[in-house]
């Protein structure tokens, strides 16, 4: 099913990348769009991982450096069942966390230093069964590319509204108001796209978490900590079209972020959790 809906937001943002060509170059414009789709699509699958890292500044640790966050991550990838992940510092005060690969055997995760400043380590836990949560439950791969074929479409649209803006070729050149338009508005369908995809499976993997972990409290607690400390710290280095892969938004405050939010809002993530715990009896 997660195949189908990649396929499906693939052909979703290349139509977008399209449509953008034809606005901003007319026929000549799509074949290049086309074109350009169809590469950055075969690209953003086999290489959307490491350019998230990547755009993120994770460095990879070695088991010496975090024995205690290599042993926690084998622990829930043994709940799991799936292959133990690479694993990823991000040099930021600023606490958060995400994953990221193809599928279970080529996957990675990423924490801040500031995430584990913050949190215990049965919170820390809990947040980590998260994010295996989303690499068991393949949604890394669908967001993964969500995320980086987005940040594409902005930077098309954004050099492309130059490029239309001032073309010699009128005839085959586009309308200003049309490629003003295209500007505005290929960014923020690419937003709303990365948003469909992403508000649900965040429910979806604090639930699947929260069992891996055998602790829904702890990642309430730990979503509480992170989302206070994330307002007061946030992560103004990240790149916008990558917020759908961290544990929460990265930069809070930020206006565009809560326009076009990615995550369902936190109290409502924490309630579920402590609903969730209530019912199993868990802590």
């Amino acid at each position: 099913m997660n195949t189908l809906k990649t396929l499906v937001l693939m052909g979703c943002l290349t139509a977008i990348m399209v449509a953008a060509g034809g606005l901003l170059g007319g026929r000549d414009g799509i074949a290049i769009a086309f074109f350009f789709a169809i590469c950055t699509n075969i690209f953003s699958y086999w290489f959307s991982a490491p350019i998230a890292l990547r755009m993120s500044n994770a460095q990879p640790v070695s088991r010496e450096q975090v024995p205690q966050l290599y042993e926690i991550v084998e622990r829930i990838a043994r709940n799991a069942n799936i292959p133990v992940p690479s694993i990823y510092v991000i040099p930021t005060d600023s606490p958060n966390a995400f994953a990221t690969g193809r599928d279970p055997e080529h996957s990675s995760i990423a924490v801040t230093e500031g995430i584990m400043r913050l949190l215990n380590w049965n919170e820390l836990e809990g947040v980590l069964a998260h994010e295996l949560a989303h690499v068991r439950n393949r949604d890394v791969l669908i967001t993964t590319i969500a995320a980086v074929l987005a940040s594409c479409i902005t930077t098309i649209a954004h050099y492309g509204y130059y490029l239309g803006a001032y073309s010699d070729d009128r005839r085959e050149g586009s309308n200003p108001i049309f490629v003003l338009l295209m500007a505005i508005l290929a960014p923020i369908a690419a937003s709303l796209i990365n948003l469909a995809i992403s508000r649900s499976r965040e429910f979806e993997a604090d639930a699947s978490g929260a069992e891996l972990c055998g602790h829904p409290l702890e990642l309430a607690n730990a979503l509480a900590k992170i989302d206070q400390t994330a307002r007061a710290i946030p992560f103004q280095d990240a790149n916008p079209a990558l917020s759908s892969l961290f544990i929460i938004q990265p930069d809070p405050q930020s206006w565009f972020v809560k326009l076009f939010s990615t995550h369902p809002p936190t109290p409502e993530r924490i309630a579920r959790l402590r609903e969730m715990a209530a019912k199993t009896g868990r802590s």
